[in-house]
């Protein structure tokens, strides 16, 4: 089975929250930390080996996510559902919600998906995560702690058979502030090959998170992609925690620096 019926039962799946309480100024957003897909939708017509693969999550992000959160003393939010069922940092209209090829795999469970079911894994997996980070976000601006809002994610070394050189790439929507500050610092304390909006960019429909649930509030934000070789081991992702801690650090630092001289 590859698509399940716009009938069949099956709850939310509601995202996970670590470090709710956290006093720090981050808000670290992991959309595409799981390559779960929940048994209503069988397998999407993908072998083990697929569904596994950069094509169904990003590997090594939500460790990074989780590093980055417990050194910065910051809130971690993450999707527990494979991007290929729902990618919840895609709009219910773009073809990348639930894209019936990535990369150069076909995807045969998304192929033919009705309005039904699109509408059936927009309910099951969007809402709930749109509207859980949108709470999260309104009652930490409520409580004064008006979050840094952070997406964390990585990316493949070979994309169409061509070698990408970027290591950390530095994303923004509509606010390059933080992004440009991140990019700055990072140059300043690491050796990462550190590129701004590559290898992608916000014309390429990556920042629907930060367009819809940071750039509305004004809130400072940037999306963060890692080359998943530099993570590929838990203690990779942990050493790349230590260095990217005190490039966010000083880059917010110098952002309010900048706020207060204006």
């Amino acid at each position: 089975m590859c698509a399940a019926s716009p009938n069949s039962a099956g709850k939310a799946h509601a995202p996970i929250l670590e470090n709710a309480d956290a006093a720090g100024p981050f808000l670290f957003v992991c959309e595409h930390a799981a390559a779960a897909i929940p048994k209503r939708w069988g397998d999407l017509g993908l072998s083990a080996e697929q569904r596994a693969a950069h094509i169904a999550w990003d590997p090594g992000a939500l460790g990074v996510a989780r590093g980055l959160a417990e050194r910065l003393n910051g809130v971690l939010i993450h999707a527990p559902v494979s991007r290929l069922v729902y990618d919840c940092n895609r709009a219910p209209d773009m073809a990348g919600a639930m894209p019936a090829k990535s990369e150069i795999h076909d995807i045969p469970g998304n192929a033919a998906l009705t309005p039904e079911e699109r509408l059936a894994r927009t309910e099951a997996v969007y809402l709930p995560w749109v509207n859980g980070l949108h709470g999260l976000i309104a009652r930490r601006i409520a409580l004064g702690l008006r979050p840094v809002i952070i997406t964390v994610h990585s990316f493949t070394p070979v994309y169409f058979g061509k070698p990408r050189r970027v290591e950390f790439g530095i994303i923004h929507d509509a606010d390059a502030s933080l992004a440009a500050a991140i990019h700055n610092q990072a140059r300043k304390q690491t050796r990462l090959n550190a590129e701004m909006n590559s290898p992608y960019s916000a014309a390429d429909d990556v920042t629907h998170t930060l367009r819809l649930q940071a750039t509305p509030y004004g809130l400072p934000n940037a999306m963060l992609e890692i080359r998943n070789d530099l993570i590929a081991t838990p203690e990779a992702e942990a050493a790349m925690a230590d260095l990217l801690a005190p490039v966010l650090s000083a880059a917010l630092t110098s952002l309010s620096v900048h706020a207060k001289a204006g």
